[in-house]
């Protein structure tokens, strides 16, 4: 279960910790040369929304890749992060706490 709140609603729970999964995506020429082409006539670039879009699924995963490695059955609290790295390429990391739902 993945929450954007600090709380599962009805339930009791367990802090296991912060978990976190992080992934550095680059652009690749051809997207760089269209997004370039589309700053001129202005509009959505899409290969850069689809790079993102990808880049934030495998942060997902490795977050909860490692929730599971502690037992988890939920993350709350999720956030989501980004900054450029070096140019052409941006780091995206997914945190949250783990938590386990007591019975």
């Amino acid at each position: 279960m993945l929450l954007n709140i600090d709380y599962i609603p009805n339930k009791e729970i367990e802090v296991l910790g912060l978990v976190k999964g992080g992934v550095v995506q680059s652009k690749n020429i051809g997207r760089d040369f269209m997004a370039g082409l589309k700053t001129i006539v202005g509009g959505e670039i899409v290969g850069y929304t689809e790079m993102i879009q990808t880049a934030r699924s495998i942060a997902t995963k490795r977050m909860v890749d490692e929730a599971e490695s502690l037992g988890a059955d939920a993350i709350i609290n999720i956030r989501y992060g980004s900054s450029s790295v070096m140019g052409g390429a941006a780091e995206i990391i997914a945190y949250g706490t783990a938590v386990k739902i007591k019975k």
